[in-house]
C-alpha cells in the first residue's frame, strides 16, 4: 500500500480569516526572500570573505556549516511554536533575529565573529515551512495551493538570480560587509511585512510546548552535526571528540524518545516518528540536498572564478553564468511543479525532478574538463530546473501535506531541519572529498570533479529512498 492515512493539516483554530490571498502572499514573499538571502546571497562573496579575513576556504565553509547547522536545529521546534503561540508572531520574531545577525555578521572582522553572526541568521531556519502552514490554513484547494506553494517554495532556489548576482557585484565593489548589510535591510522589512499583513493561527489542539523534549531533541541533533563536521576534516579531525559526539547524541535522543512517550503534550509524538511518511520523507530530503547543495551554491561558483583550473571569472561573472540562470529556471518552474505534483502525484513529480538533477550534474561532470561559458549556462540552467524548480518544491510540499493534523508544525519542521541539516553536511561532505583528492597541479579540476561525483552518487540514494515516502491522497486532485 502507499496510501497516507494521516489527516490533513487543514484541522487549525480560526482556519481560513478571509484575508486576500494576494496579500498574504506578497507577505509570505517578502520572509521566504529574506531567508533565501541569508542562504545564497553570500555564495559568491565567499573568496571575498577569505580574502578580507585571511581565512582558508575551509574556514569560510564552515562559517557557511553553522549558518544551515543553526537553521537545522532551530527548525526542529520553532514551526510548533508557531502551532502553540501563534505563526504570525514566531515568524516576525525569527524574522527580526535574522535582522541582528546580519548587523553582527557585517560588523565582523574575525572568522569566530562571523560564526556568531551566522548561527543567529540560522534562527530564520524553518522561514518556508511556516509560509506554507500559514497558507494551508487559507487556501483549500489542492491545486491552487499546489500553485501558491510552488510560488513561495520556488524562491527557495534563488530570487530570479537577484541574489547571486547582487551579491557578486557587492562583494566585487564594497566588500562581503556589503552583502550582510543588504540582508538586514530586507530582513528588516519582511519583519514589518508579516507583523502588519500576515493573520494570525494556532492548532487547535496545541496549548503548550514540550520544553524538555525540545532540550534533549536539539542536544542530540546538535552533537551529530558537530560530530559529522568534525568528521569532514578526514585526517585533520578529532576522532576521539568524535565518538565522544556521537554518544551523547544517542543517549540524547534515547532520554528525548523516553520523555516523548511520558509527555502528554510531546513534541514529536514517537508513534508519528515510527511512520513512514516521517522517516522517509526526512531522509530523502537529507540526501537530496547533501548531493546537490554545495555543487551549485559551492563548487561550481567556485570552479568559475579559478583562474588556474577553471574559467577565471570574478564573483558577478560567475554569478551571472552559474547562480543567476539556476535560479531563473527554478523560480518560472516551481508554480508549474506545484501544479502538476497536485494534479499528477507528488512522488511521480518528486522522482521527476530528482532524476532530472542526477542528469545534469552528470553532464556537467563530462563537460568539465572542456567547460565554457555556454556549456556552464546550459548546465546550471538544467539542474535549476531539476532540482531547484522540481525537487526542491516537492519535498517542501510533502512536509505540509504529510503532517499528522492534531500537530501541523511536527513534520514541516523535522522537514526544515533536513533541508538546513542537508546542506551543511553537502558543504562539509563535498568540500572534503574535494580537499582529500584535490591534486597537486593547480591548473586540475579533478578535486571539483571529485567532490561532484559524491554529490552524484548521493543523489541516487535519494532516488531510491523516494520510493518509500506515501501517496499524500488528500493534498492531491481526485478528478
Amino acid at each position: 500500500m502507499n496510501i497516507s492515512t494521516a489527516p490533513r493539516t487543514t484541522e487549525v483554530s480560526g482556519g481560513g480569516s478571509g484575508v486576500r490571498i494576494g496579500v498574504l502572499v506578497t507577505a509570505l514573499l517578502a520572509a521566504c526572500f529574506a531567508f533565501q538571502l541569508n542562504a545564497s546571497m553570500l555564495s559568491p562573496a565567499l573568496k571575498s570573505i577569505e580574502d578580507s579575513l585571511g581565512a582558508s576556504s575551509a574556514e569560510v565553509g564552515m562559517t557557511q556549516t553553522a549558518f544551515f547547522t543553526s537553521a537545522a536545529l532551530f527548525s526542529l521546534f520553532l514551526p510548533r511554536l508557531g502551532d502553540v503561540f501563534g505563526r504570525r508572531r514566531v515568524l516576525a520574531g525569527m524574522l527580526g533575529l535574522m535582522a541582528v545577525g546580519c548587523v553582527v555578521a557585517a560588523l565582523a572582522t574575525s572568522i569566530p565573529m562571523l560564526f556568531a553572526g551566522r548561527i543567529i541568521q540560522g534562527v530564520s531556519g524553518p522561514v518556508v515551512p511556516l509560509c506554507l502552514i500559514m497558507l494551508r490554513v487559507e487556501v483549500k484547494e489542492p491545486k491552487k495551493y499546489g500553485t501558491l506553494l510552488g510560488v513561495i517554495t520556488a524562491v527557495n532556489g534563488g530570487i530570479a538570480g537577484i541574489d547571486s548576482l547582487a551579491g557578486g557585484y557587492l562583494a566585487d565593489h564594497h566588500g562581503f560587509q556589503s552583502v550582510f548589510w543588504a540582508m538586514g535591510v530586507v530582513a528588516a522589512v519582511a519583519t514589518a511585512l508579516v507583523a502588519t499583513l500576515t493573520p494570525e493561527s494556532k492548532a487547535a489542539t496545541a496549548s503548550r510546548m514540550d520544553w524538555p523534549g525540545v532540550a534533549l531533541l536539539v542536544v542530540s541533533v546538535g552533537a551529530l552535526l558537530i560530530a559529522l563536521n568534525e568528521a569532514g576534516k578526514l585526517a585533520d579531525a578529532d576522532w576521539a571528540m568524535i565518538a565522544v559526539l556521537v554518544v551523547l547524541a544517542a543517549a540524547a535522543f534515547a532520554l528525548f524518545w523516553r520523555t516523548e512517550n511520558r509527555s502528554g503534550h510531546p513534541l514529536v509524538a514517537t508513534r508519528h516518528l515510527k511512520q513512514r511518511a516521517t522517516w522517509s520523507l526526512l531522509l530523502t530530503t537529507v540526501l537530496t540536498m547533501t548531493g546537490v547543495f554545495a555543487v551549485m551554491n559551492g563548487l561550481i561558483p567556485a570552479f568559475a572564478q579559478d583562474a588556474q583550473a577553471g574559467l577565471g571569472m570574478s564573483a558577478e561573472q560567475s554569478a551571472w553564468w552559474t547562480l543567476t540562470p539556476y535560479a531563473l529556471a527554478g523560480l518560472a518552474m516551481g508554480p508549474v511543479a506545484g501544479r502538476l505534483a497536485a494534479t499528477f502525484g507528488y512522488g511521480r513529480i518528486l522522482r521527476l525532478g530528482l532524476f532530472g538533477s542526477v542528469g545534469s550534474v552528470v553532464l556537467m561532470l563530462l563537460t568539465m574538463h572542456s567547460q565554457t561559458h555556454g556549456l556552464l549556462l546550459v548546465t546550471s540552467l538544467l539542474v535549476g530546473i531539476t532540482y531547484a524548480g522540481v525537487a526542491n518544491i516537492v519535498l517542501n510540499g510533502l512536509g505540509i501535506v504529510l503532517s499528522p493534523g492534531e500537530n501541523p508544525g511536527f513534520l514541516p519542521g523535522l522537514n526544515a531541519g533536513a533541508f538546513n541539516l542537508g546542506a551543511g553536511l553537502s558543504f562539509a561532505a563535498l568540500y572534503a572529498v574535494k580537499t582529500a583528492l584535490a591534486p597537486a597541479d593547480p591548473t586540475s579540476a579533478s578535486g571539483y570533479t571529485a567532490g561532484m561525483i559524491a554529490g552524484v552518487v548521493i543523489l541516487a540514494l535519494a532516488i531510491a529512498t523516494s520510493f518509500l515516502i506515501p501517496k499524500p491522497v488528500a493534498a492531491e486532485a481526485q478528478d
